[in-house]
């Protein structure tokens, strides 16, 4: 599979598609100036106990107290605790937990008030970004997220990524790091470090150890609410996370945007710092590589598919439904269970991309078209989670049910990615009535009367419809635009432009720039 990042930026934020042959499979959209980014960390400031719920608020500076909840602690919370507060004291620990005690971990059933108190200052992590009414979702169970490695503080065990599968491989990678960590300190052997060599690996654990002694540093003079870490930029985590020999280039309109992915491609693969391409054509970059083709194709409440089958998508709060339905499908073959089948394979195919691509998360209900067969229910299960198995949010599928519904549960930790593929009519400005069409004429008269009499233009081209060119051009000796003429005794030229609807129009000068009325 060959992929590609393509990659729109703007004064406002940052958009960027992931391409799977040529197919678009992600869309994501990074806010310049968000603070409160999946990753970031926060000197954050207990507001309120709420014992019914075993949660704390936490004010971290959102409009909205974050949530954290007695399970979101972690274990070694105690131990993080202590570490702010020495940190902050006015002789601060060394940034390192080489000489660092830990404390005993808190029980898995306990109660948030027997651990945490009011006014308190806590150090948290972003786990889920402000979604609709909600503040963020945060844990104080700190991870520090590098391509090969996720650091964890206040720990001190190894664990290895689940689809690592050769036991050789994953007791080399322990035995490696292992050697390399630090003192109190925890890692999670990423998939990618897979077939890594130690040089590698120990660049990556002096990346992560480099975060670390920075938020030390933010730290000794924070006062909360504040981010003493951030996470990178939505660019630079996709390519961290999803890197691979798969990708053949990286396309970017912004200089500076530019330079920063690239160094950090050269730092961590510097074989490929060349897929790394800055693009300077005049055409919308999106545009250029039919991605805003397929944003207004794929984003609607209806969704074409293959051979005349469509999706139909709707959300709520809480649950989003897919409905499937077989279209044209159905006249195709005369067997009605092979059709259903390869409806429901082909939308599989499809609903998987679409969770990845508006980034859906909670709930989802999915409506197959009714099998008879278990063999075939079997099939389209097997179907579903393979294509599922490229998506990186976790998930879990249930195999069908007697009504044929799927259900899946989707991790979500951002807002959905919701696109307004419809415009507003030009002609009547979404109130969904116009001028009188009686009028046109008149009202192009009168602005031509105020032009050529008034503002003294010695000429105008008037760009209308090409209906209305008709109407006004009709008639050798009798046109309208010959009484034009004759009455204000000026040259008026008409322009017939198919891209407007049926009563635009506008007036160019001489120098052919619009006149605005």
């Amino acid at each position: 599979m060959v992929k590609d990042l393509v990659i729109s930026s703007s004064p406002e934020e940052v958009t960027i598609g992931l391409l799977e042959d040529r197919q678009l499979a992600e869309l994501h959209t990074d806010k310049k100036g968000n603070n409160f980014a999946v990753g970031d960390i926060y000197l954050g400031k207990i507001k309120k106990i709420v014992p019914s719920l075993n949660a704390a608020f936490v004010d971290v500076g959102h409009e909205k107290d974050a949530f954290l909840h007695y399970f979101d602690l972690g274990p070694q919370i105690r131990s993080a605790l202590k570490y702010t507060k020495s940190a902050l004291s006015t002789n601060p620990s060394e940034a390192l937990l080489n000489n660092f005690h830990l404390e005993k971990d808190i029980d898995k059933a306990g109660k948030i008030s027997g651990v945490l108190t009011s006014n308190q200052w806590i150090l948290v992590q972003i786990a889920k970004e402000p979604i609709s009414t909600k503040g963020p979702r945060i844990t104080s169970e700190l991870a520090l997220a590098g391509r090969d490695m996720v650091l964890t503080p206040f720990a001190n065990h190894i664990s290895i990524s689940q689809k690592i599968n050769s036991e050789e491989e994953r007791s080399r990678l322990k035995r490696l790091v292992q050697s390399i960590k630090p003192k109190n300190f925890g890692v999670i052997i990423r998939t990618a470090a897979d077939g890594k060599k130690v040089a590698d690996l120990d660049k990556d654990m002096r990346d992560l150890v480099g975060k670390w002694e920075t938020l030390h540093k933010e730290l000794r003079n924070a006062r909360p609410p504040q981010k003493v870490l951030g996470e990178m930029s939505r660019a630079s985590t996709i390519l961290r996370d999803i890197l691979s020999p798969d990708f053949q280039n990286i396309h970017v309109n912004d200089q500076v945007l530019y330079d920063e992915i690239k160094n950090y491609i050269r730092a961590i693969v510097p074989e490929k710092e060349e897929i790394v391409k800055l693009y300077k054509g005049k055409v919308p970059i999106f545009e250029n590589f039919g991605v805003d083709k397929q944003i207004k194709t794929l984003f609607g409440k209806t969704v074409t598919i293959t051979s005349g089958a469509y999706l139909i998508i709707e959300h709520t709060e809480a649950l989003h439904v897919i409905d499937v339905n077989s279209g044209t499908r159905t006249k195709q073959g005369d067997d009605q269970e092979e059709n259903a089948l390869q409806v429901n394979l082909d939308a599989a195919k499809e609903v998987a991309r679409q969770l990845r691509l508006r980034d859906i998360g909670g709930i989802i209900v999915v409506d197959f078209i009714d099998m008879h067969k278990a063999t075939n229910r079997k099939l389209l299960f097997d179907k579903i989670r393979e294509e599922m198995s490229r998506d990186r949010a976790k998930h879990n599928i249930l195999p069908p049910s007697k009504f044929g519904l799927i259900q899946i549960t989707r991790q979500r930790v951002r807002p959905e990615t919701k696109i307004a593929i419809s415009e507003k009519c030009p002609a009547c400005g979404g109130s969904g009535e116009i001028k009188p069409s009686i009028l046109l004429i008149d009202e192009i008269e009168n602005n031509l009367q105020y032009l050529l009499r008034e503002q003294n233009e010695k000429s105008v081209t008037l760009c209308v419809h090409p209906f209305i060119e008709a109407y006004l051009t009709k008639g050798l000796f009798s046109s309208i635009k010959k009484k034009w003429r004759t009455k204000f005794k000026k040259k008026i030229d008409i322009r017939p432009v198919s891209s407007y609807h049926f009563t635009e129009y506008h007036f160019l000068n001489q120098e052919e720039e619009e006149i605005k009325l």
